[in-house]
């Protein structure tokens, strides 16, 4: 019977079908074991947030994949999986739709100042919450996309339903197929420069990092609001900070925190960024993808993957290619 390891919460669904496969191990919750107390008999990696190094994959001795809840590999390193023969799968566009609608929940509670008037209200401060309670609306506004993948797309369907004026920079994307989704090519300058609300879409490279420093922060227009579902590690925390606090942007929306590349469980303990203090900040903890649905279809696929491996397939979406059969 093979035995999996779970190392953040999933879909109950899915963790029911997982366990009549065999034999579960959960890295959360009450139950709760460390992966280096049980790797010795685990066959697969069902993962989210836990980072799996080198050492944990050399230490492994039986496992044969390691499946990725979403779309981000930043906490696998897939050269290790690669040389032990370990697949490492991903659940590309399970999140998409989610991601995207959690731009405008954060962009939407910026323009309205939405924490402010329900902590004041709850506070008891109907009355004298109202005089400092008006915000913009979105109809007739730009809005700026840095990368233009699946999500972007998403956010730019979502903007031009507002009537919103979509521009988008991506390097790897023609410009014909901007013009086709209803959108303008830019450069990144003119991008960061003409939009009222900046939206990043991006992986985290050597040439994407901090990629919003303060140059770029300045550049932006004043009053403008910048949101980042994307990746921590863009944007240069303690700068953007500065620019909230000075007045030149009129908010920010951070899913993702570069602390989250120390601990991606408790990145506050390791970020740069000041969040108590800065009331047009709003930080939640990378949960953009979590609808009910996106879990579902995120599990279901890792569990698929997971599956297919076990019974010697090549398992979909999988971004390393293994030149030998995995471990026995």
């Amino acid at each position: 019977m093979p035995a999996f390891y779970v190392s953040d919460q999933i879909h109950t669904d899915v963790l029911a079908e997982l366990s009549a496969l065999g034999q579960v191990h959960l890295g959360y919750g009450p139950d709760a074991v460390r992966y280096q107390d049980v790797r010795d008999g685990i066959d697969a990696v069902l993962l989210r947030a836990e980072r799996f190094d080198r050492e944990k994959i050399d230490s492994s001795p039986r496992l044969r994949i390691i499946a990725r809840h979403g779309v981000g590999t930043d906490n696998v390193d897939i050269d290790a999986a690669t040389d032990a023969g370990i697949w490492v799968t991903t659940t590309p566009g399970s999140n998409s739709r989610a991601v995207a609608e959690h731009v405008f929940a954060l962009l939407l509670s910026l323009a309205r100042k939405v924490p402010y008037g329900a902590a004041q209200t709850t506070a008891g401060q109907w009355a004298s919450a109202k005089p400092h309670m008006n915000g913009f609306e979105l109809h007739g506004r730009t809005l700026g996309l840095l990368g233009f993948g699946n999500i972007a797309r998403m956010v730019a369907g979502i903007a031009q339903g507002f009537g919103m004026h979509v521009l988008v920079h991506d390097p790897f994307v023609e410009d014909s197929a901007i013009q086709a989704a209803g959108a303008s090519p830019a450069t990144i300058d003119e991008v960061i420069a003409g939009s009222d609300v900046l939206s990043l879409h991006m992986p985290l490279t050597e040439e994407t990092a901090q990629i919003i420093d303060a140059e770029a922060l300045a550049k932006m227009k004043p009053g403008s609001v910048l949101i980042n579902t994307s990746r921590g590690g863009l944007i240069d925390e303690p700068a953007l900070v500065r620019a909230l606090q000075e007045g030149h942007l009129g908010g920010a929306g951070l899913d993702v925190l570069e602390g989250e590349s120390v601990d991606m469980k408790d990145p506050i303990a390791h970020s740069k960024i000041q969040i108590a203090g800065v009331p047009n900040l709003i930080v939640t903890p990378h949960v953009a993808g979590q609808s009910e649905e996106a879990f579902l279809a995120a599990g279901s696929g890792a569990l698929q993957a997971i599956q297919q491996a076990l019974t010697g397939q090549r398992p979909a979406h999988a971004v390393n290619t293994i030149a030998a059969p995995a471990h026995a």
